[in-house]
């Protein structure tokens, strides 16, 4: 109530990006003051309950709703996000460069639609700086999962050096890693979710990250963000070619292009859309990978999650953990407090002992 009576009104009075940045500003200088932790917590964490609780990639989730990426593109606010009740969060994408992403206006707000157009670009300050960020924030509360991409100017055929700079650069700080290839708002880039480019793509980060583990003595998990702008037979073939390459996970989906069903002035900006008209269709997603890989590769279902149903949703299509973006700027941070005594409840009412039960159940 207090952020839907007060806070937001004052927010989405402001350009979409200075309000970001107020946010992100806002969550660094808390988590920095004596308390700051505690109170954040208070306020708006979680407790941890046994039911919800999952154990994947090596890691500990006391909860499965994570802060997908793009909010936090520089690691400025990990000890704050890591305060008000998610379970993981995403920090990125960030370049092995530091860029300033796409020309200003490049966040859109679609209220009517309960919905976010983007075009940021990967505006983020480069792999160094979030290094250094990561390395003194310290000690962290929950997993942190870095988002990783291609600098703008890097051609395609190049990408993969991009992709290892970043693993090099953050392995010793991140607890597992996500490699974007699926922004709307990179030229190109999608491209590399086909063809051979995935496969050698995908060879290059799995032999980075295994000379990083020979280094550090640290096995850490790495995943792949996918589009949900794809025909089912390039599903399969992305699919295919990340089970073989022995990736970790897949996260499902990135924004989406489509514009299908809008009704706010600002459908026809371009850019990556986020939000509740991307729930059914990234929940089909989860489901087709799901049921293709016989539930043997773990999924992060994201895309339209503005309730405990919809995120139970994505579980019972298949993903053991899911993400929220768009939820939080429409509904502010106590919608973690909702997604968490929503889903007990659904589990309850199903018979389900553990989240881990629910995960498939409908997919046959």
């Amino acid at each position: 109530m207090l952020y839907r009576n007060f806070a937001k009104p004052f927010f989405f009075k402001m350009d979409p990006e200075a309000a970001h940045h107020l946010v992100i500003g806002g969550l660094q200088k808390s988590a920095a003051l004596p308390g700051g932790k505690a109170s954040l917590r208070m306020m708006y964490g979680v407790p941890e309950s046994p039911e919800l609780a999952v154990d994947l990639f090596g890691l500990h989730f006391h909860t499965p709703v994570g802060l997908a990426a793009g909010l936090d593109k520089n690691a400025q606010a990990v000890g704050g996000f890591s305060s008000i009740g998610f379970g993981f969060m995403e920090v990125g994408t960030v370049t092995p460069k530091g860029q300033p992403g796409n020309e200003q206006p490049r966040l859109f707000r679609l209220p009517s639609d309960e919905a976010l157009i983007n075009r940021m670009g990967f505006n983020n300050e480069g792999a160094d700086s979030m290094a250094n960020r990561l390395k003194k924030a310290g000690r962290r509360s929950i997993p942190v999962a870095v988002n990783i991409g291609k600098n703008k100017t890097t051609p395609n055929e190049d990408a993969h050096e991009d992709y290892r700079k970043c693993i090099r650069t953050l392995y010793p700080y991140g607890d597992f890693f996500v490699v974007n290839i699926s922004s709307p708002n990179t030229p190109d880039l999608r491209s590399l979710q086909h063809g051979s480019e995935l496969s050698r793509l995908l060879t290059e980060v799995k032999e980075e990250m295994e000379i990083q583990r020979g280094k550090s003595g640290a096995k850490k998990s790495i995943l792949v963000k996918i589009a949900p702008d794809v025909s089912a037979s390039e599903l399969e073939y992305m699919v295919n070619t990340i089970a073989e390459a022995g990736v970790d996970g897949i996260i499902a989906t990135n924004t989406t292009i489509s514009r299908n069903g809008l009704s706010h002035e600002r459908a026809s900006e371009t850019g990556g859309l986020s939000g509740k008209p991307l729930r059914d269709r990234s929940t089909e997603i989860i489901s087709a990978i799901y049921r293709q890989t016989r539930g043997q590769l773990p999924i992060i279902g994201s895309g339209g999650i503005f309730t405990p149903q919809d995120a139970y949703d994505k579980i019972k299509a298949g993903a053991s953990l899911v993400e929220i973006y768009t939820a939080l700027i429409y509904e502010g941070p106590e919608v973690n407090r909702r997604l968490h005594a929503g889903l007990r409840n659904l589990l309850r009412r199903d018979g389900f002992r553990h989240i881990s039960e629910a995960v498939g159940a409908d997919v046959q």
